[in-house]
C-alpha cells in the first residue's frame, strides 16, 4: 500500500508539473514566439554572413550588422517609392467619404438600398465613438502598444543577431544532453531544420517583392482604383499561405466592382493568371518546396494555428509545420537528415552550415 501510494503521488506531482509547466508557456507564447521568429531571421541570414566570413574575411559581427543595415535600406527605399503615391490614393479614397454625423445622416437619406444601409450603420458607430475625455486614454493606449511592438521588434532582431553565435553552442548542449548513438542525427536534423526555414524565409520574400510588382503593373494598366495600394497588399499578404492571395483577389475584384464589370473582371484574370504562374513556375523555382509541406497541410496548419493562438501567430503556421515535419520524417520514418537536399536560394548550400 505504501508503495502503491508514493507512486500514485509521484504520478499527481509530475502530472501537475505538466500542466503548470504548459500553463507558464501559454502564458509567455508571445515571447516564445519572437525567439521563433529571431532564430529564423537568423537561419535566414546566416548564409550571407557565413559567405562573407569565407569569402572575404568579414568579421560574423560586421556581416550582421550589413545584412541589417541592408534590410533597413531596402524598407526605406520601397517606403520612398511607395508612400507617396499610396498616400494619394488613400487621400482619393477618403475624400468622398462623409466625416461627420451629419453628413452622413444627409447622404444616408440621398441613398438606396445596400448604399443606405451602409451609411446608416456607418451613422450608429460615429455616435459611439468615445468623447474627448477618452481620447487622451486610448492616445496613450496607442503610444503603449506601439512602444510594446517596438521593443518586441528590437527583441526579435536582437535574438536573431545572437543565435547567429550561439547556435552551434546550443547544438553541442542538446547533444551532450543525449546518448553518443544519437548526436549525429541530432546535429544533422537541427542543421536541415534550420537551412529549410532560411530558404522559405528568402524565397518568401523574393515572392513579396515578386507578387507586388507584377500585380501593381497589372492593376494600373487594368485601370483598377487604388492599384499601387492593392498590389502592395497583395505582396505583403503572401506572408499568409492560401488565405492571403484569397482575401487580396475578392479585394481587387470588389474594387473593380465600383469602376464596372469589365475592370473587376480584368482584376480577377489578374489574381487568377499570376497564381496559375506562381503555382507552376515560380513557386517550385524559388521555394524548391524548401518546406516539404502540401498545400492541404499548410492549409490546416494555418487555419489551426489562427484558430489556436491568433492572428499574429499565422506567420508561424508554416515554419512549425515545417520543423514538425521534419521530426515525423527523421524520428518515426527513420529519414536520415545528412540526405536533405534544400534549394540553395541565393546562397550556397554549405554556407548555410556555418562551416
Amino acid at each position: 500500500m505504501e508503495g502503491t501510494a508514493r507512486r500514485a503521488a509521484t504520478t499527481t506531482v509530475v502530472a501537475l508539473s505538466i500542466v503548470v509547466a504548459a500553463l507558464a508557456l501559454w502564458k509567455i507564447k508571445a515571447v516564445i514566439a519572437l525567439v521563433f521568429l529571431g532564430f529564423i531571421i537568423a537561419s535566414a541570414m546566416r548564409p550571407g554572413v557565413e559567405g562573407l566570413h569565407r569569402r572575404a574575411r568579414v568579421p560574423r559581427s560586421t556581416g550582421v550588422l550589413l545584412h541589417y543595415a541592408a534590410l533597413l535600406g531596402v524598407v526605406a527605399l520601397a517606403l520612398w517609392l511607395i508612400v507617396p503615391r499610396a498616400v494619394s490614393q488613400v487621400d482619393q479614397a477618403i475624400g468622398s467619404v462623409p466625416t461627420s454625423s451629419s453628413q452622413l445622416q444627409h447622404q444616408a437619406q440621398h441613398s438606396h438600398g445596400i448604399e443606405r444601409e451602409i451609411l446608416l450603420g456607418l451613422q450608429k458607430r460615429l455616435k459611439k465613438l468615445p468623447s474627448a475625455g477618452n481620447l487622451v486614454h486610448s492616445a496613450v493606449s496607442v503610444t503603449k502598444t506601439a512602444f510594446e511592438v517596438l521593443i518586441g521588434v528590437f527583441f526579435m532582431f536582437a535574438v536573431g543577431a545572437y543565435w547567429i553565435f550561439e547556435r552551434d553552442r546550443g547544438i553541442a548542449l542538446v547533444q551532450s544532453l543525449l546518448p553518443p548513438r544519437h548526436r549525429r542525427v541530432t546535429r544533422d536534423t537541427w542543421l536541415l531544420i534550420d537551412q529549410k526555414l532560411g530558404a522559405f524565409v528568402r524565397g518568401e520574400l523574393l515572392l513579396i517583392v515578386f507578387v507586388a510588382v507584377v500585380l501593381s503593373v497589372a492593376f494600373w494598366l487594368d485601370g483598377e482604383p487604388y492599384w499601387l495600394l492593392i498590389g502592395t497588399a497583395a505582396g505583403v499578404f503572401e506572408i499568409v499561405p492560401v488565405i492571403g492571395p484569397l482575401l487580396v483577389g475578392a479585394l481587387a475584384i470588389g474594387v473593380g466592382f465600383t469602376v464596372d464589370w469589365q475592370t473587376a473582371l480584368g482584376a480577377g484574370i489578374a489574381v487568377v493568371t499570376l497564381r496559375q504562374i506562381e503555382d507552376l513556375f515560380v513557386a517550385p523555382r524559388v521555394l524548391g518546396h524548401a518546406v516539404g509541406l502540401s498545400p492541404l497541410l499548410v492549409l490546416i496548419s494555418v487555419t489551426a494555428i489562427g484558430i489556436l493562438l491568433g492572428g499574429f501567430y499565422v506567420l508561424l503556421a508554416i515554419p512549425i509545420a515545417a520543423v514538425l515535419a521534419t521530426l515525423v520524417d527523421v524520428v518515426l520514418r527513420g529519414a536520415d537528415p545528412a540526405e536533405g537536399e534544400i534549394p540553395p536560394l541565393l546562397f550556397p548550400a554549405k554556407d548555410a552550415e556555418g562551416r
